[in-house]
């Protein structure tokens, strides 16, 4: 009996090669950057429960935010009856630019993420949100997670293993945000209102709808049962809810059904309901949205800026569905004009500061200002609305980002809120001169200035004549008005109740329209502003049972045009965000209801202890104090390990035994990673040889813009066969010997990487380093009789087979990427990789690889994807028969031709070759081809919410070519003989629940005559 594993040293053989810098597998990743476009010089503040890292720059802001910190941990410590094992690390950033600098977090951090707690170390990381108002609910609402966290992990677990894996999204962040702002929140009772008008309140069980938002309907959710319940449940349904299914938790805690509960609480939100919706005023229900959002698709229409002459709307907008970017449309019929930003694919503006900003226009109605941030830097960009060309970019050095951008009547200048160091002023940039003015100097909030008509005041709003800085009290946000010239500022509104936000301004510059929630419902009002910024009389403008409303309780929702008067303003109805205009009106009398609509629906059967302590702000202050600081020191600690394994194994050749395990360090900032991982075994024998280990250590330093790293270690191949016969000895007994024969290829290697982002797409990688790569067989020989099974003779040999390898290489990269991936692969956008990869010493060549992707998606999540790729080595040794061919066959590269597919009789032999067909699809360099239309499965069926489905799976139909080749022969691509291999055919991949991502295909290869469709498996996400 003969066997050998021919499949397997292919595979085996491949890897290797793969190590070397000149390999296409090497060149299978791409990525967006993390740009570090600043160094960060960081400082330890130590408080008694809290260790905060933050650097000078924000000083100020994170002695108010120390504070803020020790008080909620006093607040949830009461409320959770927990304290946190250990001191709690709270990373601190001066703004939301500098936070997506961050390493503690990977990837790409997103506009709408206002703060993050990872599991592994409990590290809260979040920036300054320049209101103190919200950097306070955003410290609560961090914190809670940390409590989560730290209360569901057991004592023995791993770290970063949390019994809160196991509980729903909305259970989780719906709890942070209860403990965090209470059961009064204006904003999330009009999501409700909203769904119980249209009938669509969910089931607890619906919860995990993406239609749902989860931060909303959880908040409203702990605000039922804790008013039901008491705030004492919370804490018991925590923990059995992180050791149980959640539904069982709930049940047991509360002693009433899922079902049972869901009906009660959707009766509460309907009664809480109808009395807002029979007080609502008529005056929008024959008036058409000029922008209209699709019905309970998440669609956001927001931010509206209408022209002065009101003909022009621009608007914040997600109809692209991929992103967030701004648009043009005509006022009188909302039909866009033009998409002025494209933030997704454009790697030029990493930021629209969509949440807290909108666009401006200039006084001819021509030009459009936005604040973005480009290079990690706040700029303030100006379109030409007409043509979408950005006609001027002006660098503001003296902020960390701009928000807000409002144009002076006579187009000399442009007011905004500006943050720095973690706080909000006013400021003024003149267009002429090109300097920057600073219009106010404190802690207090001042947002979304508006310049009025007469160029003689800035109203804006602001929270410096209610908030008390001594006991950290912020009540709601009230207008101002401050005069250019003096800088004095003048109240408005002295007896509001509720915000006040969003000032426009008439006309006339004797009025101004806002948006408050003094009733609970937002809505907009109209207020006379005097010569001294006394409000005069008020008068309520809409009537709408939602609310006016943006992204936020405090995003931008209302506009004016400066000269018509027309009103536009944003509307959350029927689970999206629309945009109606309205002539300028003086309105009427402000509504009255009988209670106040901002209060979430619940029972109050017992005693509120949330809202007692988020009404005591004094409870659980310290006093001001200096906290002691001290230089951060990035010394590294454990953070994880990997589970380790352990293996035996018993056959007639002895035992053997291998096993392994990986450990990750790193420091608190995660400017610095340390990764090791080990693993041995015994080969014949039992025996363990140096060469059986495999160890790999590597270094990353990413605390600048320069990333950089060293690796090295050794990595065994093993692979092989066996083989046996039967004889007789001259005496006749019958024996049978056994050969066991393994290859093994060992390489040792260091090397050095460094990589230098030019900005989020764009960036250059080196690489350069040593390796010794050596070739052993060891042969077993086995001997025994076959009458009484007794060994006769049991011998190993090794033997070195071929020269050991000494090589030295070096690579350089450009690699470009702004692709949208979706659940299982790109859907828009493009990629690229070109590199060069010498290779010297005991081989001496080249690779050179070009690789181009780019993903149409000319219709909502459909893509046309299309991939182009050569990679060859060029030189003296690229034939050399050590270095393992390459292969288009494998189902990354060309599906239909894996090696484990050919069957025996494809292989056709000729004068040059064992099997033809394998043959032809190596060389030393190839390219390939391929084309793919790939949606999500339940695309075709209207699916466009949820279009991946709860397992999110892709359906790919897709042709692949390619073609193979070595030095002297030419591809018939080029005219040259050398024939390629094609197929066509269909792929399902599928997301496993975010661990990886599978692709079942079925090809037709057609250079396979007589093979029909060939089925395929391999663990990738689509190229």
């Amino acid at each position: 009996m003969n066997a050998t594993f021919r499949r397997g040293l292919l595979v085996v053989l491949l890897c290797s090669a793969a190590l070397l810098p000149s390999s296409p597998a090497s060149a299978q990743y791409f990525g967006r950057n993390k740009v570090q476009y600043r160094t960060f010089d960081f400082e330890v503040m130590k408080t008694e429960h809290f260790d905060i890292y933050f650097y000078p720059e924000e000083k100020a802001g994170v002695e108010i935010a120390a504070r803020m910190a020790e008080r909620w941990y006093s607040r949830l410590r009461r409320l959770l009856r927990h304290e946190l094992r250990g001191r709690q690390p709270l990373i601190l950033y001066a703004s939301h630019v500098d936070f997506e600098q961050t390493n503690v977090i990977g990837g790409e951090i997103g506009e709408g993420t206002g703060g993050v707690t990872e599991p592994i170390a409990r590290r809260i990381v979040l920036p300054l949100a320049g209101p103190l108002a919200e950097t306070d609910h955003v410290i609560g609402h961090e914190l809670v997670h940390a409590f989560q966290f730290d209360m569901t992990t057991l004592s023995e677990a791993p770290q970063g293993m949390t019994g809160l894996a196991r509980l729903p999204l909305w259970f989780v962040e719906g709890m942070a945000e209860y403990l965090s702002i209470g059961p009064h929140d204006p904003n999330t009772a009009m999501w409700l209102r909203d769904a119980a008008r249209l009938e669509r309140l969910p089931a607890i069980k619906d919860l995990d709808d993406p239609a749902y938002f989860p931060y909303r309907w959880g908040q409203a959710f702990w605000s039922y049962v804790a008013g039901r319940f008491g705030d004492s449940v919370i804490r018991r349904l925590l923990i059995q809810g992180a050791a149980m299914p959640y539904e069982q938790a709930i049940e047991e805690v509360l002693g009433v059904s899922v079902e049972q509960l869901s009906k009660d609480w959707q009766a509460a939100i309907q009664k809480s309901a109808v009395p807002v919706l029979l007080a609502t005023g008529r005056e929008l229900v024959d008036r058409q949205p000029i922008v209209q959002g699709r019905e309970f698709k998440a669609e956001l229409n927001v931010g509206p800026a209408l022209s002065p002459d009101g003909r022009w709307l621009a608007f914040l907008s997600s109809r692209s569905l991929l992103s967030i970017d701004v648009f043009i449309a005509d006022a009188s019929n909302g039909r866009v004009v033009r998409k002025l930003t494209s933030t997704a694919t454009n790697p030029h503006f990493s930021s629209i500061q969509f949440i807290y900003s909108a666009g401006a226009w200039d006084r001819a109605s021509r030009r459009l200002a936005i604040a973005t941030v480009a290079s990690g830097k706040p700029v303030l960009a100006i379109y030409d609305a007409q043509t979408g060309d950005v006609d001027r970019e002006i660098r503001i050095t003296d902020v960390d980002e701009i928000l807000a951008p409002a144009w002076a009547p006579d187009d000399s200048a442009i007011t905004f809120s500006g943050m720095r160091g973690g706080l909000t002023d006013l400021y003024i940039y003149d267009l002429q001169t090109d300097r920057l003015r600073r219009l106010t100097t404190d802690v207090f909030a001042e947002l979304q200035p508006a310049w009025s008509p007469d160029g003689r005041r800035i109203a804006f709003v602001t929270d410096r004549f209610t908030s008390d800085m001594a006991t950290l009290s912020f009540v709601p946000y009230g207008l101002a008005v401050i005069d250019v010239q003096s800088g004095r500022v003048d109240r408005v509104l002295a007896d509001a109740k509720g915000k006040a936000i969003n000032p426009q301004w008439t006309p006339d510059s004797q009025s101004l329209y806002f948006i408050s929630d003094r009733d609970g419902v937002s809505n907009v009002y109209r207020v006379g502003v005097g010569i001294g910024g006394v409000g005069g009389d008020r008068s309520q403008v809409t009537t709408i049972a939602t609310g006016v409303s943006g992204i936020t309780a405090l995003s931008p929702a209302l506009s004016v045009a400066s000269r018509t008067g027309t009103l536009a303003f944003s509307v959350y109805t029927g689970g999206t965000y629309s945009i109606y205009t309205l002539p300028g009106t003086a309105g009427g009398p402000p509504w009255e209801l009988a209670a106040n609509a901002g209060a979430l629906p619940s029972p109050q059967l017992h005693t509120d202890e949330v809202t007692a302590l988020l009404d005591n702000p004094s409870s659980g202050l310290p006093a001001p104090e200096e906290y002691p600081v001290e230089p951060y020191h990035a010394g590294l600690k454990l953070e994880s390990v990997m589970q380790p394994s352990v293996g035996v194994g018993v056959s007639r050749y002895g035992t053997s035994l291998g096993g392994g395990i990986a450990l990750a360090f790193s420091d608190t900032l995660r400017n610095h990673s340390l990764f090791t991982a080990v693993q041995m075994s015994s080969t014949i024998g039992n025996s363990i040889s140096v060469k059986d280990i495999g160890a790999q250590v590597a270094y990353i330093n990413s605390t600048h813009r320069w990333n950089w790293g060293v690796t090295g270690g050794q990595l065994p191949y093993l692979t092989g066969g066996f083989q046996s016969s039967v004889a007789r000895l001259p005496s006749g007994e019958p024996i049978q010997t056994d050969q066991l024969i393994i290859f093994r290829q060992t390489e040792r290697s260091v090397a050095g990487v460094t990589s230098y982002p030019l900005d989020r797409a764009r960036r250059i990688e080196f690489q350069g380093g040593v390796s010794s790569i050596s070739f052993d067989q060891i042969v077993n020989t086995t001997t025994f009789s076959l009458r009484t099974g007794a060994i006769l003779q049991d011998t190993t040999e090794t033997t070195a087979v071929g020269e050991t390898l000494q090589l030295g290489n070096a690579s350089a990269a450009y690699v470009f990427d702004t692709s949208i991936t979706g659940a299982t692969s790109p859907v828009q956008g493009q990629r690229h990789r070109f590199e060069a990869s010498p290779t010297m010493g005991t081989l001496t060549f080249t690779g050179l690889l070009a690789d181009y992707r780019r993903y149409f998606m000319p219709v909502p999540f459909y893509t046309i994807a299309v991939r182009a790729m050569h990679y060859g080595r060029y030189g003296r040794d690229a034939q050399d028969p050590r270095i393992f061919p390459l292969d288009v066959g494998y189902p990354w590269l060309v599906r239909g031709y894996d090696v484990g597919s050919i069957d025996s009789d494809e292989c056709v032999a000729t004068a040059t070759s064992t099997c033809e067909l394998l043959d032809r699809t190596t060389g030393s360099r190839m390219f390939v081809g391929n084309v793919e239309l790939r949606f999500p499965l339940l695309r075709p069926f209207g699916a466009d919410r949820s279009v991946y489905g709860p397992l999110p799976m892709e359906v790919a139909f897709f042709a692949d070519g390619g073609t193979a080749w070595s030095a002297g022969q030419q591809p018939a691509i080029l005219g040259g003989s050398r024939d390629g291999i094609a197929s066509a055919g269909v792929g399902l991949r599928v997301n496993f629940f975010g661990f990886l991502v599978g692709e079942f295909d079925l090809s037709r290869p057609f250079q396979r005559p007589g093979r029909g469709w060939v089925f395929g498996f391999n663990l990738m996400p689509g190229w």
